[in-house]
């Protein structure tokens, strides 16, 4: 008997009698695979515990579809409307309204060109804004594919790593500590796992699964390892039933709080404008209608920055994009912002600050035990270790015998207790080859002396050990073994007997000095926050020049020894310490949520199952390289190179997008003022109605010149940045109430005097024949010049003609102010009611904005100085007025560092206790700087470990000149 090709792709059996379940109904949920026995599980799945072969699971690919849901696709058309709806778009769409369907009186025809000229606007705008958004977010989700779930599954005998999408119903898998279910599956064989369900159920504790229960994709395993069958995948398992439920938008939070706020500043600001003309041209100046229309047109028209939206977005998007380059991936578009502001970076030791990658020096391996030696010990850590699938510890123990199998030669392996956060150690039930049964474990040294239950004495001597290892920069692994006289792995089994120490060295990664060093540097507190003993720590912060200054996870909870410690507050403790050591991970949430409730923004680093609470509560939750799938979840960055300096480059990248965004709102709330102010006044005094038509001509200009602003030229804040409304008000009020008077003087030289004409010899435009269409002219060019002018002002942070903007904004102003100039000399409109001016008025018009452009500087100085009263001390600096400076801690640690490199060169430490005296001059505050400055580059010299080193460090100490020794010593 044959099977026919539909048999050998849907094969049947037998259950219950002679009825036959074939894969589709497995795919229709016929049978209840959740609940059968397990066994029933692998008949009715047509599979075995050795797993399908290759050629099934791609059979049975094509029958239940990929595993992963099926993604919600957006309308192109739809996602390109929704940039015309918002309220400034609104505002601009009511104008366009109005330019049609109110401004028809006065025997004139309706406004189509100021309607056609606003309908361009908002498209232009709008193709701009999903373009960006569109190439960043493809950008994006390409490298989001390469870090796709990955998953250990059975194919064809041998177990291999392979995309979670490609599992099929009947796939066995392996699940293990700080893995993301992938599927469904029932469990096999095995100890029972601690299971977080709190993504699907909401249950706050993790949950224990035995062989044979169910685990559902989307969970993560905090404890254990286990095999298992997959019996769901896809939109077939629980999570894809519910991910109509799950909101998977990015969440716009703080950023478009301050956008909206932006926005209804700038709307209230044009109502307040309106209002006043509504209430003093018709009732006391009774103007036309069709006159009072155009002027409303003006201000709506002009004051609304319609591009903000876009502007901000677009430089968001590109930011994003350049970021994945760098290799941060930005999983929520607001963590950049908040990066900006980042003051304290917690960060996890092992594999992020240092390689992990251990060695074991066999010669210092310190036994305890007198029937043993050091390759005994040596074999018994092997014992506890993994021979497949290892982590870092495991590898290094293993592969520093002669050969990886001894670690299994002459026994037979019962039990394996793998390593967990909690316990902190592993350990082997196995029976040796006179059949007795022994246990073998490696650990934590303090878990391990609690588990071998030493006497205080024995330790003392154990520390002692530890504590020596420290000072040379190894951690420390305890090994212990246990007989099982009842032959049984549930049994407790005889006394833990502790048989020795292994030194364990885990060198820093070669960037991560420099990394935290320009973290310093850039107002960023590094914190390490570890789970090794305190000495280990101590001994990586020195090495890192990050500081010493490190506590036990004791003190977090203010039970420390050391009574001067646990008399500081738990808070004031964690803001001013360097580090932590000793940590669990509730200790590493408590710690993120005491900084976040000091007002610092906060961010974590982290590549373990153990960070993620840590890694969601964090303002900024950061998975480096090669981190679990349950820390890429729980996190807002996610980075695709090793090491910290992705970081650095990422804060520097982020202070420079924020920059620019900050620039631009500060643009925007300017010229909202200027416009409304400056037309309100002409209008009303002069009853001068300015065109809408041009007013449109002016915003298309400033909207093509301002587009660039996302791809700038701008020095990244120096200090961590962050949203201050009061001086984005303050300073654009300022400066746009200074334009607008600009303007009304210019239009008042112009109308009411001679002084042009007495000046530079042009013609009087108020005796013109052609004087309204030809000073309309005028104003035109001389608003549209100072009008894009100001972005250089606001994108400075020091005199605006010494920081060199980026050549496509400058370009792209030049263009723009030509094409302005020439529409003032040449056009000739008479529906604008426009006549071009002279050369002679348009040279005129340029020099009155440059010499009244001087004073704008000035004036952002003055705003800053007001403001925070330290402007001028800023300017010297060249630092931020909108930021202030969070760095605990490093003042101690260059005393401390200045104080050691006295002594190491023979210098007096200084005698004087009161370095800030109240009447200090200029000039020893800045004779104490330079100090300050050589002993923070000695700090840096003193880390190479060189003879140049040393030199230098003497050089920088007595202010001599290197360059004139340079040439006498080489290394």
């Amino acid at each position: 008997m044959y099977l026919s090709s539909s048999e050998f792709l849907h094969p049947v059996s037998k259950m219950g009698g002679d009825k036959a379940i074939s894969l589709e109904e497995i795919k229709n949920e016929t049978v209840d695979l959740e609940r059968i026995p397990i066994d029933e599980v692998f008949e009715q799945l047509k599979c075995s515990k050795e797993g399908l072969s290759a050629e099934e699971g791609a059979n049975r690919l094509q029958i239940f579809g990929p595993n992963k849901l099926e993604e919600k696709k957006e309308s192109k058309v739809l996602k390109f409307l929704g940039f015309m709806w918002n309220p400034l778009s609104w505002v601009m769409e009511a104008a366009a309204l109005m330019a049609i369907v109110l401004a028809n009186g006065d025997g004139r025809p309706p406004d189509w060109q100021d309607f056609v000229g606003i309908v361009c606007l908002l498209v232009i705008n709008s193709t701009i804004s999903f373009i960006e958004e569109n190439n960043a977010g493809n950008a994006a989700a390409a490298l989001m594919a390469g870090l796709a779930p990955k998953t250990k599954v059975l194919r064809d005998g041998k177990w291999s790593e392979q995309e979670a999408a490609i599992l099929v119903p009947g796939d066995i898998i392996s699940i293990k500590l700080g893995d993301i279910v992938p599927a469904d599956a029932r469990l096999l064989e095995g100890d029972p796992l601690k299971i977080d369900q709190s993504a699907l159920t909401g249950e706050s504790l993790p949950v224990t699964k035995s062989p044979g229960d169910e685990v559902f994709s989307g969970s993560t395993c905090k404890q254990g390892e286990i095999e298992a069958v997959v019996i769901a995948t896809g939109v077939h398992t629980f999570f894809g039933k519910a991910a109509h439920l799950v909101d998977s938008t990015n969440q716009v939070g703080h950023f478009q709080k301050v956008l909206t706020a932006i926005g209804n500043f700038c709307i209230c600001s044009i109502a307040v404008g309106m209002l006043i003309e509504l209430v003093v041209m018709y009732p006391i100046q009774h103007r036309k209608y069709r006159d009072g229309i155009d002027n409303l047109l003006v201000l709506l028209i002009g004051g609304i920055p319609i591009a903000m939206p876009t502007v901000l977005s677009v430089t968001m998007a590109i930011g994003s994009h350049r970021l994945s380059q760098q290799g941060a991936i930005t999983k929520r578009m607001t963590a950049i912002e908040e990066m900006a502001g980042m003051d304290v970076l917690c960060s996890d030791k092992t594999g992020t600050l240092t390689l992990n990658k251990l060695s074991v020096d066999i010669n210092l391996i310190e036994v305890f035990v007198k029937d043993a030696d050091k390759q005994h010990v040596m074999l018994l850590a092997a014992r506890a270790s993994r021979t497949e699938n290892q982590d870092a510890i495991d590898a290094a123990i293993v592969g520093m015998l002669a050969d990886p199998k001894e670690a299994r030669a002459g026994v037979r392996e019962i039990h394996f207790l793998p390593f967990n956060p909690v316990d902190k150690r592993t350990a082997l039930t196995y029976i040796d080859a006179s059949g007795n049964w022994h246990r073998a474990s490696k650990g934590a040294p303090e878990q391990i002396l609690s588990l071998c239950n030493c006497k205080e004495d024995f330790k003392r001597k154990v520390h002692a050990v530890i504590d020596k290892f420290a000072e040379r920069g190894l951690r420390s692994l305890a090994v212990s073994r246990q007989e099982v006289p009842e032959k049984s792995k549930e049994s407790a089994g005889s006394a833990w007997q502790f048989v020795g120490l292994l030194p364990l060295f885990d060198p820093p990664r070669h960037d991560s000095a420099e990394t935290i060093r320009r973290a310093l540097n850039l107002g960023v507190n590094v914190k390490m926050i570890t789970g090794d003993q305190l000495a280990i720590a101590k001994e990586t912060g020195r090495r890192l020049g990050m500081g010493t200054n490190m506590y036990p996870s004791s003190s977090l909870l203010g039970q420390d020894k050391d009574a001067n410690i646990a008399a500081i507050p738990v808070e004031e403790l964690i803001e001013k310490a360097d580090g932590f050591a000793g940590v669990f991970p509730e200790h590493k949430y408590e710690i993120v949520k005491k900084l976040q409730e000091r007002k610092h923004i906060c961010g974590m680093t982290g590549d373990g199952v153990n960070d993620a609470p840590a890694l969601k509560k964090a303002d900024i939750g950061i998975a480096v390289a090669d981190a679990t799938d349950a820390a890429r979840g729980a996190s807002d960055i996610v980075l695709t190179e090793p090491g910290l300096s992705v970081i650095i480059s990422a804060v520097l990248t982020s202070r420079a997008i924020f920059q620019r965004m900050k620039n631009y709102t500060i643009y925007a709330v300017s010229i909202t003022i200027r416009i409304v102010f400056g037309f309100m006044f002409i209008a009303l005094i002069w009853k001068f109605d300015f065109s809408p038509f041009m007013v449109l001509i002016i915003a298309i200009l400033n909207d093509g010149t301002i587009m660039t602003i996302s791809k700038d030229r701008v020095k990244p804040s120096p200090l961590p940045d962050s949203w201050k409304l009061k001086e984005i008000f303050a300073t654009g009020v300022v400066l746009g109430g200074y334009l607008a008077l600009m303007t009304v003087v210019f239009f008042w030289l112009m109308k009411e005097t001679d002084f042009f004409t007495n000046t530079f010899g042009v013609k009087s435009l108020r005796n013109s024949p052609f004087a309204e269409h030809e000073m309309m002219a005028a104003l035109y060019l001389q608003v549209s010049i100072v009008s894009q002018a100001l972005i250089f002002v606001t994108r400075s942070r020091s005199w605006s003609f010494v920081e060199r903007p980026g050549l496509l904004l400058l370009v792209a102003f030049l263009i723009a102010q030509l094409v302005a100039t020439l529409i003032a000399v040449y056009a000739n409109w008479n529906f604008a009611r426009i006549k071009g001016i002279s050369w002679g008025w348009a040279g005129v018009i340029w020099l009155y904005s440059i010499v009244f452009y001087v004073p704008l500087d000035i004036m952002k100085f003055a705003i800053r100085y007001i403001l925070s009263g330290k402007a001028w001390l800023n300017l010297l600096d060249n630092r931020t007025a909108f930021t202030t400076k969070k760095d605990y801690g490093k003042e101690e640690r260059e005393a401390q560092w200045a104080l050691a490199q006295r002594t190491l060169h023979g210098l007096q430490p200084p005698e004087s206790n009161n370095m800030f005296p109240e009447k200090s001059s200029y000039r020893e505050l800045s004779e104490i700087a330079e100090q300050a400055k050589r002993r923070a580059e000695v700090a840096r010299l003193r880390e190479l470990h060189t003879l140049k080193g040393h030199v230098e460090s003497v050089v920088k100490l007595k202010g001599l000149d290197i360059d004139t020794i340079q040439q006498h010593y080489t290394v």
